[in-house]
């Protein structure tokens, strides 16, 4: 079975893109074929191309959702895309842009708590004894699609939103690295808005 094609979108450092790139080599059942950001001169750009990956820039200002979601599309669909992956993307994709292919986004914290932009911030308000991170399927909600993958790590009494964050890290890209893994070999079904990854294959995907 050839490969699947993953089109990652980002806007900073890149560490999980990286993870990927690292992960998509022999035998792993996907490839990644194009990096898009919406920040011009992010380092993640520079970690795609020294994987041999190409790069668009494809800023949101001035933008409405819908028009933004179009042009990425039309990018993406190009290269013959089957699966997205959002590697700290800092923006929300729309309805129109989910259609066709599965969505799937690396968040750091243990879903269904602490969605949107400051998870790790949360946590640590709030006073929780465990963190983590979760990768799931993308609706259109923020942060509400079905679960695919989650780990935990224990929240120390003098941590830091940043000291936190980097324990999270690691976790976040194994997990996005697994969860890629199981679409991308066909085994992820979603039942009850629940995903469930399949020991083998042949059920109709969420997404087809």
């Amino acid at each position: 079975m050839n490969p699947k094609r993953v089109g990652v979108l980002v806007s900073g450092r890149g560490s999980n893109l990286q993870a990927l790139l690292d992960a998509c080599v022999g035998e792993f059942p996907a490839r990644v074929v194009r990096v898009i950001s919406n920040i011009p001169g992010v380092y993640a750009l520079e970690r795609a191309a020294a994987a041999g990956v190409p790069t668009t820039v494809i800023s949101h200002r001035g933008k409405e959702r819908a028009a933004y979601d179009a042009e990425l599309r039309a990018v993406l669909e190009a290269d013959g895309v089957d699966i997205v992956c959002l590697a700290g993307f800092m923006r929300v994709v729309g309805a129109g842009f989910l259609g066709g292919w599965p969505v799937l986004n690396v968040h750091p914290a243990l879903l269904p708590a602490f969605p949107g932009m400051h998870g790790v911030r949360q946590a640590i308000e709030y006073g929780v004894v465990q963190a983590g991170a979760t990768v799931h399927l993308v609706d259109a909600g923020v942060d509400t699609g079905p679960i695919l993958a989650q780990g935990s790590v224990a929240v120390k009494a003098d941590d830091t939103e940043e000291s936190l964050a980097a324990r999270i890290l690691p976790l976040e890209h194994k997990l996005l690295v697994q969860a890629l893994r199981q679409v991308a070999e066909g085994r992820v079904v979603v039942r009850g808005g629940r995903a469930v990854v399949e020991l083998g294959v042949g059920e109709r995907r969420w997404w087809g």
